[in-house]
């Protein structure tokens, strides 16, 4: 398994994807970003901030948008326009604390989903989501514990594969999905 990276996905479509998939199943999701991309005149691209700031938010809701994905994405393109939400050029140049810090005053976007863009979408090395539990549940895995790591053990443990925590985060993934790990593993919480 590979991680393909789109170099042409903004910082923004990156964020807009994210909440319309956020506690979504992947098909029902896609199939919601199908129908609110067919909203406007290029349905097989992502709109624009400004395109979406002229939708009314009550076709975006008959597309399947919760009324919350509704605000988060107007707040996101608002934002996106008011340049407090850099574009990819200006996102490179960056640290991740202040991208996560921009993404995370966008409603509807916690530093989860702004780690998620910083590795797949800007190919970051150094993220650790200690908060993920596929990263959680792959390090228990590997190291035999019973039950989850904290967040802070998590960050303990994940300082020593500095500067390449985002590469130890995808293996703990894939960890996850290995039968030799998976049968019979159950964990405390």
């Amino acid at each position: 398994m590979r991680v393909e990276l789109d170099p042409e996905e903004t910082v923004f479509e990156s964020l807009a994807v994210s909440i319309l998939y956020q506690q979504l199943h992947g098909k029902a999701a896609a199939a919601i970003q199908d129908r609110f991309q067919k909203l406007f005149s290029k349905p097989d691209s992502f709109p624009t901030p400004k395109k979406i700031l002229t939708m009314a938010p009550a076709r975006m809701r008959a597309a399947g948008l919760s009324e919350a994905k509704v605000a988060a994405i107007l707040d996101l393109a608002n934002r996106t326009l008011a340049r407090e939400i850099p574009d990819r050029k200006t996102a490179e140049g960056m640290s991740n604390e202040e991208l996560i810090e921009a993404c995370t005053a966008v409603r509807g976007i916690g530093p989860w989903t702004a780690q998620m863009m910083l590795i797949f979408t800007l190919a970051r090395m150094d993220v650790l989501p200690t908060a993920d539990y596929g990263v959680r549940k792959g390090l228990a895995m590997l190291y035999g514990m019973m039950k989850l790591p904290t967040a802070k053990q998590l960050a303990e443990i994940g300082a020593r594969w500095a500067p390449y925590r985002s590469v130890a985060s995808w293996y703990l993934w894939r960890v996850t999905e290995l039968d030799s790990f998976s049968s019979g593993a159950s964990f405390e919480y």
